[in-house]
């Protein structure tokens, strides 16, 4: 998403994942496939399918994939939230891997833990299609206010 179009969005609220999903084209959640499903201010729900190209040595799902994912979705959520007030940025992502992943859909949800002045805490839970949980993380966001 360039920064002009970023500034032309009034409000994450008012987007759809569709929306989402079409601004975030050519960018790195983009090229690891991963597609926003629901977007609330109490929930974040996002979905890719795994790929060999997203694989590590050993043929299994990379670990980045899922900091990464757990960062976007608690970051998206964190921001529909702090609405129009400013900005987040991520200062802590603390992610769990579980269980090995080789294929399938994964899907991700993000919930908030605590939603502060001036910090937030969302928990990030990705299952595999049988539900089992694969990775969780949390992650810990900065309110940065507009200023005057």
């Amino acid at each position: 998403m360039t920064q002009q179009e970023t500034q032309a969005i009034g409000s994450l609220a008012e987007l759809t994942p569709e929306q989402i999903n079409k601004l975030s084209e050519g960018t790195f959640t983009d090229l690891i496939g991963l597609r926003y499903t629901e977007l609330s201010a109490d929930r974040v729900r996002g979905e890719w399918v795994v790929k060999p190209h997203l694989y590590q040595p050993a043929g299994i799902q990379n670990g980045g994939v899922y900091c990464t994912v757990i960062e976007t979705l608690a970051s998206m959520a964190g921001g529909i939230w702090f609405g129009d007030q400013g900005t987040v940025v991520g200062v802590n992502n603390n992610t769990d891997f579980l269980r090995a992943v080789r294929e399938g859909t994964l899907t991700g949800e993000a919930t908030p833990v605590h939603r502060g002045r001036l910090q937030q805490l969302w928990q990030v839970v990705i299952t595999d299609e049988q539900g089992r949980t694969v990775a969780h993380g949390q992650v810990r966001l900065q309110n940065l206010p507009h200023r005057p």
